[in-house]
């Protein structure tokens, strides 16, 4: 890719990033994947994604999991929940790893519209 269009599509991509600072929920949505539910801390999201740094060792690209965003309890009426794709996931110096999250569907069944995709 000419480096002046690789420039502009990386601009693009992080100018529809907010760094939010939110409670988000992940669960493994697939039976061959070892349970677990991790509670990290977003860093930033954008309308399809989802960026958060985790000590959670089990994520690995192509993962399919379920992420609840934000979270606040599991009875809270207010939580949206999405299927998701793991993209990327980066080892930190902290020890932590980045993990990056594409949303791909959204799971409200009680929302207007229950088959609504995430784009």
């Amino acid at each position: 890719m000419p480096e002046k269009l690789e420039k502009a599509v990386s601009d693009h991509l992080v100018s529809h990033r907010a760094k939010i600072a939110r409670p988000v929920r992940v669960r493994p949505s697939e039976p061959r994947d070892d349970h677990f539910e991790d509670l990290p801390i977003s860093v930033n999201v954008s309308k399809t994604g989802i960026y958060f740094t985790t000590r959670q060792k089990s994520y690995y690209p192509g993962m399919r999991v379920f992420v609840t965003f934000p979270y606040s309890s599991p009875h809270d009426p207010m939580n949206c929940e999405y299927v998701a794709e793991v993209v990327r996931v980066e080892k930190l110096e902290s020890g932590k790893n980045g993990v990056a999250v594409h949303l791909q569907m959204s799971m409200n069944f009680n929302a207007a519209d229950p088959q609504r995709s995430v784009r």
